[in-house]
């Protein structure tokens, strides 16, 4: 049974929440001490309801405030599929959590209220997706029963996205009207809406094909930790265990480590203490080389008939998440998979606006949500592929080696 991890995006209170509390409930993966709770909590309602938003709302300020701050995850299945739920903030103050949610998403959801339309926070949130290359996007018109479950306003928003969605190059984009609070369209068909011919949200989420998702052509390998137990039984025993990010390695393939650039021939391939034939992304494994080379975590093991870019000037992508400006010259660690160095912000080229993705001046510097195009300097070469071809090796943040935080999170170009 696969996994799907996607992501709920929109504007503030276009109703995130709630969908992921009504898909849950529908489809009855609510354990009954949290039914219990829900109903505590919701006992007070007029109507008598229960709140579902609750269910992914677990931070006191959100329910304070009526907002999600945090990104919330959820898990749970059907008989066809495995899923993660990645609840994103829609407040544009919490933009920065949305991208955290969103860089491993097979799917988004985004979320339009059918009273409002597309809004300056739907663009932004498209935008993202966009630069995040996540490969499905599903448009879930919310709050149908709000306009009596109108199809002309179904159309015009459609209209509407279709055209943000043709300026993004988005390329695969579902519709589909809901009403998340009546649990329309959700889990089953609606009656409600007479003129859509589609699939609910769940079957929709169920069927989507995510295969092809995963490259299988680019062996990328980067160690994660050097296996030498140097006991009497494995005394001459050598492994490099980390995660097939792409591709596929067979015993007897030619590779050549990077950055150092040696090369050498896989010997043996084992998969949970247990050898095997071939491994292939995304599975975690141990490989085996021919020949004793000085390999470190962080260094990359790839196929010598297709190396990926080796370079310690790297053209980025950048979201900064910090409330201190980012200036050119400022100093940072990079942290790409298992690999960390230290970077510097060579040149900041300009901000992209997320509102009309044109190109604005950075020479202010670059505050909280922004989104630049920069270039940084790495003390050491880093292996790497662009964002677009492989976005697990294309991928990195930045850390504050002060406060070890994260402040920006960067797409390579």
């Amino acid at each position: 049974m696969d996994l799907l991890r996607f992501i709920t995006a929109g504007s503030v209170d276009d109703g995130k929440s709630t969908l992921i509390g009504r898909l849950l409930y529908d489809s009855k993966n609510i354990l009954i001490d949290q039914m219990e709770a829900l109903e505590r909590s919701t006992k007070n309602n007029a109507d008598g309801s229960v709140d579902l938003a609750l269910l992914t709302d677990g931070l006191r300020a959100e329910r304070e405030q009526g907002i999600t701050i945090d990104v919330a995850y959820r898990y749970f299945s059907t008989p066809k599929r495995k899923f993660i739920i990645a609840d994103a903030p829609g407040h544009v103050q919490y933009t920065r959590n949305m991208i955290t949610g969103a860089s491993n998403a097979n799917l988004i959801i985004i979320l339009i209220d059918a009273r409002q339309g597309v809004v300056e926070q739907t663009r932004r949130h498209s935008i993202i997706a966009s630069l995040l290359k996540i490969p499905h996007v599903v448009v879930a018109i919310n709050k149908m029963d709000m306009v009596d479950y109108s199809i002309d306003v179904y159309n015009n928003i459609v209209i509407d996205f279709a055209e943000v969605a043709r300026q993004l190059g988005l390329q695969e984009v579902k519709y589909i009207p809901i009403s998340a609070l009546k649990g329309d369209n959700i889990v089953e068909r609606s009656l409600a809406f007479s003129w859509y011919e589609g699939e609910p949200l769940l079957k929709m989420l169920e069927e989507i094909e995510i295969k092809e998702d995963v490259n299988l052509t680019d062996a990328r390998f980067q160690v994660q930790l050097v296996l030498r137990p140097q006991t009497d039984e494995l005394h001459d025993y050598r492994g490099y265990a980390g995660k097939i990010i792409s591709g596929i390695y067979k015993k007897g393939d030619k590779v050549r480590v990077l950055p150092a650039g040696i090369e050498t021939s896989v010997t043996k391939l084992e998969i949970g203490g247990n050898e095997v034939d071939e491994v292939f992304a995304p599975q975690s494994a141990v490989i085996q080389l021919a020949d004793d080379i000085d390999i470190s975590r962080g260094d990359s093991i790839v196929k010598s008939d297709n190396l990926p870019t080796i370079s310690n000037e790297i053209e980025v992508i950048l979201c900064w998440m910090d409330e201190t400006p980012l200036l050119q010259g400022n100093k940072y660690l990079l942290q790409h998979n298992s690999r960390l160095v230290r970077t510097v912000v060579k040149n900041i080229e300009y901000k992209l606006d997320v509102n009309s993705l044109q190109q604005r001046s950075a020479e202010d510097g670059v505050k909280l949500n922004e989104v630049v195009k920069a270039t940084l300097k790495t003390a050491s070469p880093l292996v790497y592929d662009t964002y677009e071809k492989i976005n697990e090796n294309g991928s990195a943040i930045l850390i504050n080696e002060t406060s070890n935080s994260t402040v920006a999170a960067v797409l390579f170009k």
